[in-house]
């Protein structure tokens, strides 16, 4: 029998703080996370000091996520794509981050509809890319286009102990790859 991990913290990471009624979704996923047994914390818990968006507000919400990346068991990823075929900058952070420091990540990938699940069709779609003459996809400035056929950057899946992905009319509040990070963690703590 192996050995219990203890996880008692999570940090949500995600593009989900831009999201319209952004504190309301919040407030869900934080209750998801309690019924589930663990603490949350997420990018709502950072209270700058500096009220005028400046770089000096910037840095100071940048220590306070690296401070509450540390304090975190694990990291749970929401990896929607974010204006763009792949996740948002800060997530992928936080996932290398927590990589770094060798604590688990878990990741969930809400689309719309499973056209959108490869990594390599949303930027031919969303990018623009066509394949070259030797059957590379590359996309308008010539660069080779990730295929892997995978969900996401080869990086992000690889490193996630689990990843899901969700098709839902609703990508950006869906909460099923929340529910079932949720349980990936309490199995792979137990």
């Amino acid at each position: 029998m192996g050995a219990m991990r203890r996880i008692e913290t999570l940090y949500l990471a995600g593009p989900d703080l831009w999201f319209p009624d952004a504190e309301t979704h919040d407030l869900k996923k934080r209750a998801l996370v309690e019924a589930a047994g663990f603490r949350a914390l997420t990018p709502f818990d950072n209270a700058a000091t500096e009220m005028e968006a400046s770089e000096v507000m910037a840095r100071e919400l940048y220590a306070e996520t690296a401070q509450r990346l540390r304090q975190a068991d694990a990291l749970i990823a929401n990896l929607t794509p974010w204006r763009g075929p792949g996740a948002d900058p800060a997530t992928a952070y936080a996932c290398g981050y927590f990589a770094a420091l060798g604590k688990p990540v878990f990741a969930y990938l809400n689309i719309s509809d499973e056209l959108s699940a490869d990594y390599r069709d949303r930027v031919e779609r969303m990018v623009g890319a066509a394949p070259d003459a030797a059957g590379v996809l590359r996309d308008d400035d010539g660069c080779e286009v990730e295929d892997f056929a995978l969900p996401e950057n080869i990086m992000l899946w690889a490193e996630a102990r689990r990843f899901f992905v969700i098709v839902s009319p609703d990508p950006l509040m869906e909460l099923a790859g929340l529910e079932l990070s949720l349980e990936a963690v309490r199995l792979y703590a137990g």
